[in-house]
């Protein structure tokens, strides 16, 4: 029997209008409208956590499904226990995955390497990547912390100053970041997080975040990130003091003195991006600065046209997926304060 997490706004709504509160009754989660329904336990867990595909290998129903979930912005945390004995398929599409079984053991298959969770020692999934959960048993509950792939790979560029390292396949929760990365998840796993104000939220995202790097990565934190090529420090400075500019790649390459071609290969191989795509994030990160002034006078699209980001569309689209809200959320939340 295969189960296909999919959903659609009649299943959002049908899942609003019954939801439960699960283990600690901290963090309201959508619940399983049918407590025997399989279909509707996979597509409210694939909405909070990621899609899947889920393999039933006893006869069973859902009635003993149990989970609870927080979105923090681009950070997602979950706490899951099937209830029966199951496997489950699933790619993490567009996040990186991290799971931690409370007690038991949680056998996987990334790609073709096995590797097996144990609640000493968290196995990091990587996004984009067929995997296999296999035999997940009936007793078997895991704490799991879902990581934008953009956001992961931005907040690891800002911390190392470096393109994006490759993450171990293992993190080892007995050493000490580890173990206080992990309290940090559970802390917050038994407290509400959705009322907080956004600037709580987004302190509490970077926390996790940055927690979670120097754990994984534990030579991130040495002091001495290796330099960047002048055509690309160049350009950096050059986009930082003048952002709003309305910069093109000519404009971008006679800064650094190099051609278009050799510019991008320098981002790519020194900072993980493109010029285009850092240019961007600086435009993002002084828009909000503006919105939480709060001040009153201005519009949402008053920021985007100040700092170059002409698309009002396409601006609150990267806004979202960078910070987790809308702008006008956060232009709206500063102005009460």
């Amino acid at each position: 029997m295969i189960r296909k997490a999919q959903s659609t706004a009649a299943d959002h709504n049908s899942l609003a209008k019954c939801r439960k509160k699960h283990f600690n009754r901290a963090m309201p989660a959508p619940g399983v409208a049918d407590p025997l329904d399989w279909d509707e336990a996979t597509r409210a867990i694939g909405d909070a956590y990621f899609p899947h595909e889920l393999h039933p290998l006893t006869p069973s129903t859902a009635a003993k499904v149990m989970f609870e979930s927080a979105e923090i912005g681009p950070v997602r945390i979950i706490h899951l226990g099937w209830g029966a004995l199951v496997t489950v398929d699933t790619a993490h599409p567009g996040g990186y995955a991290v799971n931690t079984p409370i007690s038991g053991r949680l056998e996987s298959v990334i790609g073709k390497c096995e590797l097996e969770a144990t609640p000493d020692c968290a196995v990091i999934y990587p996004p984009d990547t067929p995997t296999c959960l296999r035999r997940w048993a009936p007793s078997l509950s895991v704490l799991g912390v879902r990581f934008d792939r953009d956001y992961l790979h931005r907040e690891m560029l800002r911390l190392l100053a470096e393109p994006s390292p490759r993450l171990p396949e293992r993190l080892d929760l007995t050493e000490l970041p580890g173990a206080n990365w992990l309290q940090l998840v559970r802390s917050l796993s038994i407290q509400s997080v959705a009322e907080q104000h956004p600037l709580v939220r987004e302190q509490l995202c970077g926390a996790i975040t940055t927690a979670f790097v120097l754990a994984a990565l534990p030579g991130a934190d040495d002091g001495h990130p290796p330099s960047r090529p002048r055509i690309v420090k160049r350009v950096l400075d050059e986009m930082h003091d003048d952002p709003g500019r309305p910069w093109s790649a000519g404009d971008m390459a006679e800064v650094a003195g190099v051609s278009i071609r050799r510019l991008q290969e320098g981002f790519r191989d020194y900072v993980g991006a493109s010029p285009r795509e850092c240019l961007t994030d600086i435009r993002l990160t002084r828009a909000r600065e503006d919105l939480m002034r709060g001040a009153d006078g201005f519009t949402v699209a008053d920021v985007a046209m100040r700092w170059g980001l002409m698309h009002t569309g396409r601006f609150a689209a990267a806004y979202r997926s960078k910070y987790g809200e809308a702008p006008s959320e956060t232009l709206r939340a500063y102005r009460q304060i």
